[in-house]
């Protein structure tokens, strides 16, 4: 498609471009180009100690850019194309640029399933640093509408395929830990595996992406496990909670994860003074949706 043909042009030429992928859309850059990865970082607003996802076709170019081990292996083996980040040791050879891993011995890295990220990969034949595609720390945006309006005038080109299917980041995997709890749940990861395995950092910085205490906010605040909503608020429900609008009528939490970050823009477009949430299950890919809500509110 000619987008993607002008897209992968712009990639070439050291600039970043937005692209959907089957949790949100993001902005994608040559990885091994520290100048065009810098230009993810200038369009956000990111700070540089946050690294970033690379995106790449497939098992075997991740295999050139990281080290796997057996675990690793297995996962990616049942789970790539798909949204899994593993964070492993990155090669010295990798040719990945320093900005992409904010200097650290380790890189975060998937392969996505969606048509145009992966048409994209093939025709740039680039590996491709790739945060969402919003200014750093506001809403996540599943639709090409949402980019527009958080980065108008920074980027050259948006790549328009609708709303993302899964509507939360990728579930990301160090070791044995989920990091950034995701559409991927522990029990599909881990199964059998005795007690929780989320372990959002390790006490000494950020490790990977969307480990920021304060991240995908809206401008306006942001009250959790609301049953009702107060003056002035929008309340987004869920089950039998009927907000202003709902994630899921029926209390079905992939539907309240493809919905969320929609949900949050239209409310924070909205007329109301602030956003109230109705409670959601903290079990499956409820983890990711409160995850994503707790940093909103933060």
């Amino acid at each position: 498609m000619a987008a993607i043909a002008e897209a992968a042009a712009l990639i070439r030429a050291g600039e970043c471009v937005a692209v959907p992928t089957e949790t949100v859309y993001g902005l994608a850059a040559d990885a091994t180009e520290s100048r065009a990865v810098a230009g993810i970082y200038a369009a956000k607003g990111r700070p540089s100690f946050n690294p970033l996802i690379v995106h790449v076709p497939d098992l075997a170019a991740a295999e050139r850019i990281a080290v796997f081990d057996p675990q690793a292996r297995d996962l990616a083996t049942r789970f790539w194309p798909g949204p899994l980040t593993l964070v492993l040791p990155v090669r010295p050879d990798a040719g990945i640029a320093s900005l992409v891993t904010a200097g650290l011995d380790t890189i975060a890295i998937r392969v996505p399933r969606h048509r145009a990220m992966q048409a994209l990969l093939e025709a740039s034949g680039k590996p491709l640093a790739a945060p969402s595609a919003n200014a750093s720390g506001s809403i996540s945006p599943t639709r090409a509408e949402h980019v527009a309006k958080s980065l108008a005038g920074r980027i050259p080109l948006v790549i328009d395929d609708g709303a993302t299917p899964a509507g939360v980041e990728s579930t990301i995997v160090m070791g044995n830990q989920i990091l950034r709890p995701g559409p991927l749940t522990q029990a599909e990861l881990f199964p059998g595996a005795p007690g929780p395995r989320l372990s959002p950092g390790n006490g000494e910085g950020i490790i990977a992406p969307g480990q920021l205490d304060s991240h995908y906010a809206p401008s306006k605040p942001v009250r959790l496990h609301a049953t009702e909503a107060k003056n002035g608020e929008y309340l987004i429900g869920f089950g039998p909670i009927h907000g202003t609008e709902t994630l899921s009528a029926t209390g079905d939490l992939t539907e309240a994860a493809a919905n969320l970050f929609d949900a949050l823009h239209r409310a924070d477009a909205s007329d109301a003074l602030a956003i109230a949430v109705a409670p959601i299950p903290a079990s499956g890919i409820g983890l990711a949706i409160n995850d994503r809500l707790r940093r909103a509110a933060f």
